[in-house]
């Protein structure tokens, strides 16, 4: 599935169109180099869940924690581990076995500890136009 948006407040499309592709699937891994959008497309996504909370970028903490009405967000950010090692040492199966919304940003390292996940990819078209591509990971 792919969406084409050219302004941010369009971010309501893609994030229906991700709900209703994922038919439940919780773990969604976001491709897209630094400044794509990913973490605007977890913050405008937080609040559609219904959450009062306020999404920041999980670069340095590595891992941010939402309450959402009913569960929680996890929004997981890998750029900074070297190996599958390193994520399993903060955790990281806990977080995707929990049955809660783990959102990863550069999730190479950790793909095949997952049977299943959706992948959005991001991709900058221009300056403000971005093009995401929604698809089961192993499907």
């Amino acid at each position: 599935m792919e969406v084409i948006i050219d302004r941010e407040d369009q971010l309501d499309q893609v994030v229906n169109a991700l709900l209703s592709f994922a038919e439940g699937n919780k773990i969604v891994f976001l491709i897209g180099d630094l400044g794509a959008g990913k973490t605007t497309f977890v913050k405008r996504l937080l609040t559609m869940l219904g959450s009062e909370e306020e999404a920041s970028s999980p670069t340095y903490s590595l891992i941010n924690e939402y309450a959402l009405p009913k569960g929680k967000l996890f929004h997981i950010d890998l750029y900074r581990l070297e190996d599958t090692y390193e994520a399993q040492e903060i955790g990281i199966e806990e977080y995707l076995d929990s049955g809660q919304y783990c959102f990863v940003e550069w999730p190479d390292i950790i793909e095949h500890l997952v049977d299943q996940a959706v992948v959005v990819k991001i991709e900058t078209l221009e300056e403000n136009a971005r093009k995401f591509e929604i698809a089961l990971l192993n499907p």
